[in-house]
């Protein structure tokens, strides 16, 4: 079913929905993972403008422990991820990675948005679903592992 799954995590309630999802599917298929954290350095991002080296510094510090802690989640569910943090257009950067890990199952967390700040800004994961050459799993709800494996 899946060999390679990528998945996305910024460490929000979503990004963790997303990285249970992720790691149960991995842990029925045995599937490897690799573990994505990026940094949006598009327009009104402070990188982007040129944030100084201390928030810059700061910026990689938090993102690391971000990572560290969906990495020891996945070790603790029996994973070996690969981890790293990426720097670029979210969209751009996701399709990149799951190219190059050959990942052919990418799972991010929807995040909830009104209406007015839907039709005002763009969808990531409209734009995912176009741009990836491999399946897209958006995480919004909690799925429990008897939806998984079935009621018995």
């Amino acid at each position: 079913m899946y060999a390679k799954i990528l998945l996305c995590y910024d460490g929000s309630r979503e990004g963790r929905l997303a990285l249970r999802e992720g790691a149960r599917l991995a842990q029925i298929t045995g599937a490897k993972v690799t573990l994505l954290a990026v940094v949006e350095t598009g327009s009104g991002n402070a990188f982007a403008i040129g944030a100084d080296a201390i928030a810059l510094g700061q910026l990689q510090s938090d993102l690391a422990e971000i990572l560290e802690e969906g990495r020891q989640r996945l070790t603790g569910m029996g994973l070996s991820p690969q981890a790293q943090i990426a720097f670029g257009d979210p969209v751009a950067t996701i399709t990149r990675v799951s190219v190059e890990t050959e990942a052919d199952l990418v799972v991010v967390g929807h995040h909830q948005h009104g209406f007015w700040t839907r039709w005002l800004s763009r969808s990531i994961a409209a734009e995912l679903g176009d741009s990836l050459a491999c399946s897209l799993l958006l995480a919004q709800k909690i799925v429990e592992d008897s939806e998984l494996f079935g009621k018995a």
